[in-house]
């Protein structure tokens, strides 16, 4: 996008000023208030991520879809909201394609741990959790997604004690709040530690039980419609916590209901050391024998395939969710992400549950993506752009809505974010490379389906402050409820 934002700079013309006091994205709008049916985005430079990017241009939205975009003026359209775009970037909204929203509550834990030992000092703080704390752990990290330009995210949820609260009614209650197209995964657990498993005990649940809550999550909340706000995926946990027997019974009851399918994949090296000794093959061997390959499914992480994995993941669809901070922060290793691109395999990013990624904002980790990528492979290994596809329209493709989301095009969703591009940044002539390269730049907009959710760095759709607040009080509680049954959690450091 050779001379990026140079026209979409400052308006005062000094070039360490934001321009519009400092609030881009003005909006003038006929209608007075509440939600425009229509709206117009101009003096945007636009990164459709397919089709040729814009300079200057115009995107046109009506109805919750993006009716044109172009160089040059916006149309004249009476009564709509007008967004003036100057300085800024538009994007399709970020897809995260795996989190744990429930983790915000137990950040800061087991803070040098392996993923196993991290696993096994969190698994009972994680069994006195209620209700309460999901609802406020998912205020909090769907506020915090959308402040990293994310309009769409899953979340992956296998944890359920008994008797606390529908903890699945509680983050879906959460999304809706917060306004982010959610695709929820019912996870589960059937195989603790006492049948070889990794969790204790009480943290899972029996086969039946698991396969009667997820067909009735399915039948409460799935959306198949078009333009849909709310999806439901089955979700057994990971190889090491459930059975073989789980494995088969959700991949046929997933294809029964017409849903997706996720999971935990091929993580970290002990992974595949567990799965050859109890299983006698590799994990993506063992994913194949239980049917688990297709376009239908996406696994998390991937990070240690070999080279007839990458292949087989071609050949066949499936999609992996890339957390580069999440597997940094664990010591897992970098994911061979530039050679499943090379080899046509469907990749997405996501941030992983928080308390395995402290804070991450999606945004930044189209950059920790490039970099790792770079570090292992070299400085050709992805480029900017191919960073914010994966971010977009590859975790689209994870999640079968690729013909929905993942790029500016006529007819597609208004899933649409505008990063503050100018200030400091307008020194870097690409918009791009100045998204992707340096920290995460300021969300001026972000909207789904042509809704605000974000303005000027700040959540609209629910209060701002109260949503962190949510996340501190539930982390207090689950702390708490964690003391009542006699597990006491270190402030810092290893739990």
């Amino acid at each position: 996008m050779g001379g990026g934002v140079a026209q979409g700079g400052s308006t005062d013309g000094d070039s360490g000023n934001n321009g519009n006091n400092g609030n881009t994205a003005v909006t003038r709008s006929a209608a007075g208030g509440g939600h425009a049916s229509e709206t117009v985005i101009e003096n945007v430079a636009i990164a459709p991520v397919t089709g040729p990017e814009i300079t200057r241009g115009y995107l046109h939205v009506r109805d919750g879809r993006v009716v044109a975009l172009g160089e040059g003026p916006g149309p004249e359209a009476p009564g709509a909201e007008r967004i003036d775009g100057t300085g800024c970037l538009a994007t399709p909204g970020l897809v995260n394609t795996h989190h744990h929203l429930y983790q915000w509550a137990s950040q800061g834990l087991a803070q040098d741990a392996t993923l196993f030992e991290w696993l096994t000092a969190l698994y009972r703080v994680w069994a006195a959790m209620d209700a309460e704390v999901v609802k406020g752990a998912a205020t909090a990290g769907l506020g915090w997604l959308a402040l990293s330009g994310c309009t769409t995210t899953t979340d992956h949820h296998y944890i359920f004690p008994k008797g606390r609260g529908d903890l699945f009614a509680a983050e879906i209650e959460a999304a809706r709040d917060i306004g982010l197209r959610f695709h929820p995964c019912r996870g589960s657990m059937d195989r603790g530690a006492s049948q070889g498993g990794l969790p204790p005990d009480e943290v899972v649940e029996s086969l039946p039980e698991i396969l009667a809550a997820t067909a009735e999550a399915i039948d409460a909340y799935h959306d198949p419609s078009p333009g849909s706000m709310l999806r439901v995926a089955v979700a057994p946990c990971s190889p090491f916590s459930v059975s073989a027997d789980l494995m088969t019974e959700a991949a046929a009851l997933a294809r029964a209901k017409g849903v997706r399918l996720h999971t935990h994949l091929c993580e970290t090296l002990d992974e595949e050391e567990h799965c050859l000794e109890q299983m006698g093959c590799t994990p993506v061997d063992y994913m194949e024998k239980l049917g688990w390959l297709g376009p239908d499914v996406w696994f998390a992480h991937a990070v240690h395939l070999h080279d007839r994995d990458i292949q087989r993941f071609a050949a066949t669809g499936t999609g992996s969710a890339h957390c580069p901070s999440s597997n940094g922060r664990l010591g897992a290793g970098i994911a061979r992400v530039s050679e499943m691109l090379r080899e046509g395999a469907v990749v997405g990013l996501g941030v992983d549950g928080a308390a395995s990624s402290e804070l991450t904002p999606l945004g930044g980790e189209m950059r920790q993506a490039l970099l790792f990528q770079r570090a292992r492979y070299g400085p050709a290994a992805l480029t900017a752009r191919q960073a914010l596809e994966i971010a977009t329209l590859g975790g689209a493709r994870c999640l079968g809505r690729a013909d929905e989301i993942g790029s500016l095009e006529p007819g597609k969703l208004a899933d649409i974010v505008l990063w503050r591009v100018d200030g400091y940044a307008a020194a870097v002539d690409d918009p791009v490379c100045a998204l992707v390269f340096g920290a995460q730049p300021p969300v001026a907009r972000v909207l789904v389906a042509g809704r605000t959710v974000v303005a000027d760095g700040e959540l609209r759709s629910v209060p701002h402050d109260a949503a962190g607040r949510a996340g501190a009080d539930a982390h207090r509680r689950l702390l708490r409820l964690a003391a009542d049954r006699g597990i006491a959690v270190r402030p810092w450091g290893r739990s």
